[in-house]
């Protein structure tokens, strides 16, 4: 499945599975499927179902924005849940869903951490970025020509950098546009690559882009941003501003069904 641009190889869990070795494999995009990731539907005691992300390097994830909205696709296609809002208990708290056709919208956890303005020197320059986890670590860089940015290089330096270990982040560089439309472009950990979509990333961005520009907001509902990706998708982000704490954020977009199909195991 793809989430605007970011895709994922989808699967119910399996016993005894080494889902590390198995996302390696089936990820690989010359010798397996090819993906983003693997995401692992599971039973849960907290939600209606649990959703385990496995990077396209083996490694897990807290939470990935754009996987659980096409878990909750996949749900909405393969289960007899008929809900409006289904649930999904993830390492970065409970998501709650909704599908209309082919949109589907989740509501993240309240990010946490926002750090404006870090000082960093990076490949003998100084710059600066701001910071804040939405389910996973996420810096963000303002750029004025998103087109001539070499994501690569300077996204895998920033995401190693020292100020951000042990966890490492993921880098989103990011050009607005306007007051209410931002051009974003991910270097994402775990996939250690630019991803055509990021859905935390996209969040991160919106976030720190609308507080960047209202500081002096201190209540607001509904606040809204739109977000240009990678993949030439467009991304909506709503939140809400309560004594100057974010909360209650939805990410909005389409979910596209790929294929179905078996694996063979090599």
């Amino acid at each position: 499945m793809s989430g605007t641009g970011n895709d994922f190889i989808i699967m119910d869990a399996v016993k005894g599975m080494n889902l590390k070795q198995l996302a390696a494999r089936v990820c690989d995009r010359t010798k397996g499927i090819g993906a983003d990731g693997l995401l692992i539907l599971d039973k849960s005691t907290k939600a209606d179902y649990k959703m385990l992300i496995i990077n396209a390097d083996g490694s897990e994830a807290e939470m990935c924005g754009n996987g659980a909205r096409c878990m909750i696709a996949y749900i909405a296609l393969h289960k007899k849940i008929k809900k409006k809002f289904m649930t999904l208990e993830t390492l970065a708290g409970l998501i709650r869903g909704e599908v209309k056709g082919n949109v589907v919208s989740i509501r993240l956890s309240d990010p946490v951490d926002y750090q404006p303005d870090i000082p960093l020197k990076v490949k003998e320059r100084s710059i600066h970025v701001s910071y804040i986890d939405t389910g996973v670590p996420h810096t963000i860089v303002y750029v004025d020509d998103l087109n001539r940015i070499n994501v690569q290089q300077i996204g895998q330096a920033i995401r190693c950098h020292e100020r951000f270990q042990p966890r490492g982040t993921n880098v989103n560089f990011v050009e607005q546009v306007d007051t209410k439309l931002i051009n974003v472009r991910t270097y994402e950990r775990g996939v250690e690559d630019e991803t055509k979509a990021c859905g935390t990333g996209s969040v991160a961005s919106a976030i720190i882009t609308y507080l960047k520009a209202n500081p002096a907001v201190d209540t607001k509902e509904r606040a809204k941003m739109k977000v240009h990706t990678n993949g030439q998708d467009l991304l909506e982000v709503t939140f809400d501003i309560t004594e100057k704490k974010v909360s209650n954020v939805w990410l909005k977009g389409n979910v596209l069904l790929i294929a179905e199909g078996e694996y063979y195991l090599s």
